[in-house]
């Protein structure tokens, strides 16, 4: 039987701690689905299809994940749909811990078969967040240190758009 985890998050943009996040996973996993879901709460540079091809850009190189588009329902929900036996996470502070457990516990509850591994951040990466990333991006502030180049590259021109 396949071991497969599913890797939920908005991802916008997606960082290189999201991506060192599916790395590892796809070293312990056979299969992870990464799900590019919808934030309501946060207001999103791009568009989930947009979204969607970048994470498919920068996992080109892993075999075993698969990149899907999450739209509506309970995370845990599509794992069992996708056959997932796991919910990776990454954590880069006590803040995400505590969220993580609080989140883990809820799943529990919605899916007590599905299990949440949670992975902690590289050190490299912990100061980095989505919106810090984009706060810097949008005043043409160098990210690259942050997000893969063809990443930086869209947010950049996204963010000329936009001031357009």
């Amino acid at each position: 039987m396949s071991k497969k985890a599913l890797y939920a998050g908005s991802f916008d943009p997606i960082t290189r701690g999201h991506l060192d996040i599916i790395q590892r996973g796809a070293r312990l996993f056979d299969q992870v689905y990464v799900a590019v879901a919808s934030n309501t709460s946060k207001q999103a540079l791009f568009s989930p299809e947009e979204k969607v091809a970048l994470v498919e850009e920068v996992t080109a190189d892993l075999a075993n994940v698969q990149v899907l588009q999450f739209t509506d329902g309970l995370t845990v929900d599509l794992a069992r749909d996708l056959g997932a036996s796991a919910l990776l996470r990454g954590i880069r502070n006590n803040t995400d811990f505590e969220y993580e457990m609080n989140m883990a516990e809820i799943n529990k509850l919605q899916a007590p078969d599905i299990e949440t591994v949670i992975l902690l951040s590289d050190a490299a990466y912990r100061a980095y967040s989505s919106s810090m990333i984009k706060e810097v991006a949008s005043f043409g502030g160098e990210v690259e240190a942050a997000v893969p180049k063809v990443v930086a590259q869209a947010m950049l021109a996204k963010y000329k758009d936009l001031n357009a």
